[in-house]
């Protein structure tokens, strides 16, 4: 069980000159609206609690001005709170003395803006290596982590070059590279990629996905881009007007939308694009027999309706029985459990769909780990696909 990364607690941001004034009229129910009105103050953030887990990518979306890039800078406090309290690891950053709060940014958060912020007189090598130089690393030692991370995200071969020799997607690659080989536990990542253009920004994305898959950073993710965060996204939070409305995970937010507003975001988009079998699976769908499974009484399992997963101890899957009949034949000897090829659960629809094409049984679903969480049916599959199409 993933424990939380981040947890942030009733969290405001009023800007003006005269925060505490507002604060109090909205203590006494007056709207964002109201409050401008009256004061001249903006309501940025209102009231929002969330936590995010570690080695989850989380998304924050909305439309512009819903005050998701205020969020993240509360997060690093680049902003300072009106009110409210963000922990990382345990660690209260609200309150947090100003060399605690430079420490902290120092060793264990990066972050990504929409502007690659390149120094353009310095090597990509050198920008890449930033943040270890400011640590105090030394030169051989920053360089060498600095190409490793270069090696990943494909630009080694130009270490040497300067920013403005570069493509917009390359550059953004050093951004993103820069925030990794200073190997912090958090990211935070502002529209990172919204200034490029779609192939670049699905580029991006995969390269992203590719870091996170080898590393698993916490990474807090701003976009208002409704299929970038269905597809990198471990859950969601969407914001309007400075509040959190709902967060979920894709299907959470798919299926049931908290308001109109949520459910304005998927109009004629095919939403099913984005599920993964972590998704669509069904803990529950069918039937399994844990070890020692050969001993159990037969009288009391009945499995000729949909067959049965069969799982070692630790909860891997060990194979496949259809029927009583089967079950029965394999704890004599006479027989072995049919094979149950395994599908992970970050798998996507579109790739799940060919491999359930291939069998006419479920399909078992496994962690990263490879342990059961359960299992894939082909009417459950079609019914999600119906479902999303176009948004529907």
């Amino acid at each position: 069980m993933s424990t939380d990364k981040i947890v942030v607690e009733n969290l405001y941001k009023i800007f003006g000159s005269n925060p505490q004034q507002a604060f109090d009229l909205l203590k006494k129910g007056y709207t964002k609206d109201d409050i401008l009105r009256e004061t001249g103050q903006v309501l940025g953030v209102d009231n929002v609690s969330f936590s995010v887990k570690e080695g989850e990518i989380f998304v924050l979306m909305g439309l512009s001005g819903s005050g998701k890039s205020t969020l993240i800078r509360l997060i690093n406090r680049l902003i300072e709170p009106t009110a409210g309290n963000v922990f990382v690891d345990g660690q209260n950053v609200s309150a947090m003395t100003r060399a605690q709060l430079t420490e902290l940014r120092r060793r264990d958060m990066s972050m990504v803006f929409q502007s690659f912020a390149l120094m353009p007189h310095r090597t990509v090598l050198e920008n890449t290596s930033f943040g270890l130089e400011v640590a105090g690393v030394a030169k051989k030692e920053r360089e060498r982590r600095a190409m490793e991370t270069l090696e990943q995200v494909g630009l080694a071969a130009f270490a040497h070059k300067r920013p403005y020799e570069l493509s917009g997607g390359m550059q953004q690659r050093v951004g993103l590279a820069r925030a990794f080989t200073v190997d912090p536990s958090l990211i935070l990542m502002d529209e990172a990629f919204s200034a490029l253009d779609p192939l670049k920004r699905r580029e991006m994305q995969d390269v992203l996905l590719d870091l996170q898959r080898e590393q698993r950073r916490t990474i807090i993710f701003v976009s208002h881009d409704l299929e970038e965060a269905l597809r990198i996204g471990s859950r969601i939070a969407v914001m309007k007007g400075g509040v959190v409305v709902q967060v979920g995970t894709a299907r959470e937010v798919i299926n049931h939308p908290a308001d109109d507003y949520v459910r304005a975001f998927f109009n004629g988009v095919d939403t099913s694009r984005y599920l993964t079998a972590a998704d669509i699976l069904e803990p529950d769908g069918v039937p399994v027999i844990t070890y020692p499974y050969l001993s159990e009484k037969l009288e009391n399992i009945d499995i000729d309706e949909q067959g049965a997963f069969l799982l070692n101890e630790d909860k891997r899957v060990h194979g496949f029985v259809s029927n009583n009949h089967e079950l029965a034949r394999c704890k004599t000897g006479a027989a072995k459990p049919l094979a149950a090829p395994t599908v992970p659960t970050d798998m996507p629809l579109n790739e799940l769909m060919d491999v359930l094409m291939q069998s006419h049984r479920p399909l078992p679903v496994v962690n990263e780990h490879g342990m059961y969480c359960g299992a894939l049916c082909h009417t459950t599959v079609l019914k999600t696909i119906a479902a999303n199409r176009g948004g529907a």
